[in-house]
């Protein structure tokens, strides 16, 4: 049976919405956000880097180390009251990575001496899978929390969005046991495993320097501890992430041929990783129809002069074409709903002149999402 998003919003805990870059994938998950606070719902609306109407709609700034609740004037604007809240954060990569070290490293001194220390600070943005695997581990975190009842995570305009579940997979090709070997020889090592070490040790010193070296050896004694916890963290994340009672997946599309390539690679990757996918958007389309209106003679009265005629024959020249395009998209959003399968939907936004960054028409795409 096909869900309804106002059904999803009222009983998920975490919904993902992924799409290409244009499409109003961060609009149509704050207009989301804005439906189930309305609803009475705890909401935490986590962003990746809103337009800048959007971020100061929501009150949103970079580098916040913690969410923050939309202003109270903002919160009344939008209809939301007690129990229901709505608080956002711009997800910041290597401030979730420092707060994850400071938690989980032995004491305060070793974390600093990690975060200062030079390989880390690169390997941090560096290596494959960190930053998608600190995206995991911030919605890890919330979870635990159970500060709020749905998260609405907004990933990152790419092709590779999803990648954040195959993070910890990716990150512990490059953490690999042999490589730890090289520069964190095991103390239970026999005469010979040792001499071979202090081999390598002297010969991987002379390659990148003794500092260098040195820098290596602390960074993967300090990370091994922490990083077997990343591990267990984000294997438990990637089990609750695919269980279709909690999470839904949603795909934010539009017309152009670039955004539903995309859309439609979205969607057999949920299907490769067996996501719980729950509903393509059609954004930015004239596939939504209903409160439109168009030029006939019954507008001009019983006498219509010639000057208004003519008027009226342009006007609907313009409105033929519109009536293509609607039959077009409404098409398109026909075949949607058939690769969406049985146990997704289908649905349009209103295509708003202007985009959609203000409260009064974030409220208008929140109370067509819940109607759907």
């Amino acid at each position: 049976m096909k869900p309804t998003l106002s059904e999803l919003l009222s009983t998920r805990r975490i919904l993902v919405c992924c799409g290409a870059g244009g499409v109003g994938k961060t609009t149509t998950a704050t207009g989301l956000a804005l439906a189930a606070a309305r609803e009475g719902r705890r909401v935490l609306a986590l962003t990746i880097d809103p337009s800048k109407r959007l971020a100061e709609t929501l009150g949103v700034e970079r580098n916040l180390k913690a969410p923050v609740s939309l202003p109270e004037e903002r919160l009344r604007q939008a209809g939301i009251e007690p129990p229901g809240s709505l608080e956002t954060w711009m997800l910041d990569p290597q401030l979730i990575a420092s707060g994850v070290v400071r938690r989980l490293a032995p004491s305060p001194e070793s974390a600093e001496r990690l975060m200062n220390n030079r390989i880390y600070k690169g390997v941090s943005g560096m290596v494959a899978g960190m930053q998608e695997y600190t995206a995991m581990q911030a919605l890890y975190d919330f979870v635990q929390e159970d500060r709020y009842d749905l998260v609405i995570l907004d990933t990152p305009p790419s092709r590779n969005a999803l990648d954040f579940l195959d993070g910890p997979r990716r990150l512990s090709r490059f953490f690999d046991g042999r490589i730890f070997q090289l520069f964190v020889p095991s103390e239970e090592q026999g005469f010979v495993q040792r001499a071979a070490s202090s081999l390598i040790s002297r010969v991987l010193s002379a390659v990148f320097g003794e500092e260098t070296f040195g820098d290596l050896q602390e960074f993967f004694n300090a990370f091994a501890t922490i990083f077997t916890q990343l591990t267990r963290n984000a294997s438990q994340m990637g089990e609750f992430l695919a269980d279709p009672e909690g999470v839904a997946f949603l795909l934010v599309t539009s017309p152009s041929p670039a955004a539903l390539t995309d859309a439609f690679f979205f969607r057999k990757k949920t299907e490769e990783m067996n996501l719980p996918f729950r509903a393509f958007i059609l954004n930015r389309s004239q596939a939504y129809d209903l409160d439109r209106v168009y030029p006939t003679a019954d507008l001009l009265g019983p006498a219509p002069s010639p000057a208004a005629l003519s008027g009226l024959a342009k006007l609907q020249e313009l409105a033929d074409l519109e009536v293509a395009q609607v039959k077009r998209d409404q098409k398109l959003l026909r075949q949607l709903g058939e690769k969406a399968g049985d146990q997704a939907m289908a649905m349009a936004l209103p295509n708003l002149t202007g985009g959609a960054n203000d409260i009064a028409s974030l409220l208008k795409i929140a109370n067509v999402l819940v109607s759907s």
